[in-house]
């Protein structure tokens, strides 16, 4: 087998979409793989449509899933004089052709086809006979001042074969498809026709892309056999599908790589969350970016759709919350910090401690965050039912007794904070729950927070002797 080279053709025209985003990973782990190259190549010859916004997106989301290329990116608009050289051999070889119809005709020609319920077609009004040169004809209209576009000459009898690594084989006859413009009436040149050209040269052998796809691909073929070059392998994966079984869309959720990113996810979650749609290795869920490389194979893509549950995602984010280094927690969740407007712990070791109290029930940074809110801030979100509930006179007396315990601790951890409170307990007869659950509440606002020994460790003694006072003198008045 040649040296692998794939590559990941986006349009520029919105945000990374989580489709292009799975393609693009299915042709980096298969470049990688088997040790090949990973191309960028940005088609932006839709002029209406493409924006530097959106090149600016596209590039964001990659780098933020980690998705190295090895070249590019390549722009489309900067090779149109070598699409225009391409056209004009074909021309000369009289395998293309200029093309008069108006565009009004052709729609005229279109809708009739649809109402006698045909497959609207080109009928080849203005396609020559013979097969030779037809440079001459263009040069002629060009002359008169004549509007024309230029069409491949495509053969009318046979089949094309696409051999899908992922679907097998699949069948078109070629009386089925009609002659290609390859470029507009104003010298553009088409989609179908740049990406052959494109793919010619940079040499790709492996074009792995949405199965939505599918239909342009025998064009494209007859456009690999018409400039005498070699097909590469393709391989179509099916589309994401939101759970409702249509095809995914913003009702569904967030569609954007980038929005994920800003609800709080880890890029290595959403990498393996994206591959396991439509890709399996027996039952392993959660794969590291060394075991997907080694792994990936086209052969294990399903030929069916993938379905997008958010719930296997949030899963996901949180097991990689829990494994990730609590250093590089810290440096992640700061921007989050900041978002909701709270000043930037200085002190690193307090951040990574309070951190750890908190990731095994986060399931994202936003969500870390947010549980978050007694420790970064002292202005308390009293829950006025929990209040009521646990800061009753009954507790007054064992919670000035953790007051004055904890005020004569000298190292302020957990080893020194737990004897305190099961003194207490066997002095007051308690639960931990019911001494517990008030002091919580106290240096919380709630009833739920993670240990509240861990709690009071993370504040530190003069928060904690604070809100604890605050508390004392809540139930007394």
């Amino acid at each position: 087998m040649p040296a692998v080279r794939t590559r990941f053709a986006p349009s520029p025209t919105g945000y990374l979409h989580i489709g292009g985003a799975r393609t693009a990973l299915f042709n980096y782990l298969f470049a990688r793989h088997h040790g090949g190259t990973f191309i960028l190549r940005i088609e932006d010859t839709d002029r209406e449509r493409s924006t530097p916004e959106a090149i600016d997106a596209i590039l964001a989301g990659l780098r933020w899933l980690q998705l190295d290329w090895d070249e590019g990116p390549y722009f489309q608009t900067q090779r149109l004089a070598h699409y225009r050289g391409k056209i004009d051999w074909l021309l000369g070889e009289g395998k293309a052709y200029p093309c008069t119809c108006r565009p009004e005709l052709l729609d005229a020609k279109r809708q009739a086809a649809l109402k006698a319920k045909q497959k609207p077609m080109y009928d080849g009004t203005c396609r020559p006979a013979d097969g030779g040169d037809a440079r001459g004809i263009v040069t002629d209209l060009a002359k008169q001042g004549k509007s024309f576009a230029i069409r491949f000459k495509a053969p009318k009898k046979g089949t094309t074969v696409v051999d899908d690594k992922v679907k097998g084989p699949v069948v078109f006859e070629n009386s089925e498809l009609d002659d290609l413009i390859i470029a507009r009436s104003d010298g553009t040149p088409t989609y179908n026709f740049c990406v052959v050209v494109d793919d010619i040269d940079m040499e790709i052998t492996h074009i792995i892309r949405g199965d939505d796809h599918l239909a342009n691909t025998p064009r494209q073929i007859l456009l690999y056999q018409a400039m005498e070059h070699p097909i590469p392998e393709f391989a179509h994966v099916p589309l994401i599908l939101g759970v409702d079984k249509a095809r995914l869309s913003k009702r569904h959720g967030a569609t954007s790589v980038m929005a994920y990113r800003d609800m709080g996810f880890l890029p290595e979650a959403l990498v393996n969350y994206l591959v396991r749609l439509g890709w399996s290795h027996g039952d392993q869920e959660i794969f590291s970016r060394a075991e997907l490389i080694e792994k990936f194979a086209l052969g294990e893509v399903g030929k069916a759709a993938g379905i997008f549950n958010p719930e296997k995602l949030l899963w996901l984010n949180a097991h990689y919350l829990k494994a990730r280094p609590l250093g590089e927690l810290g440096e992640e969740v700061t921007p989050f910090i900041v978002a909701k407007g709270y000043a930037v712990p200085q002190d690193k070791q307090w951040l990574e401690a309070m951190i750890a109290t908190l990731r095994e029930r986060a399931k994202t940074l936003v969500e870390l965050v947010d549980m978050a809110h007694y420790y970064l801030s002292d202005e308390i979100r009293w829950d006025d039912k929990a209040v009521k509930k646990f800061l009753t006179p009954a507790v007054k007396g064992p919670m000035e007794k953790v007051l004055r315990g904890l005020t004569e601790i000298g190292d302020f951890n957990v080893v020194a904070i737990e004897p305190i409170f099961t003194r207490i307990l066997a002095e007051e007869g308690l639960s931990l729950g019911n001494l517990a659950q008030p002091v919580r509440v106290a240096l919380t606002g709630s009833t739920v927070s993670p240990g509240i020994y861990e709690v009071i460790a993370v504040l530190g003694k003069e928060r904690t002797l604070k809100r604890l006072q605050q508390a004392v003198e809540k139930i007394g008045a």
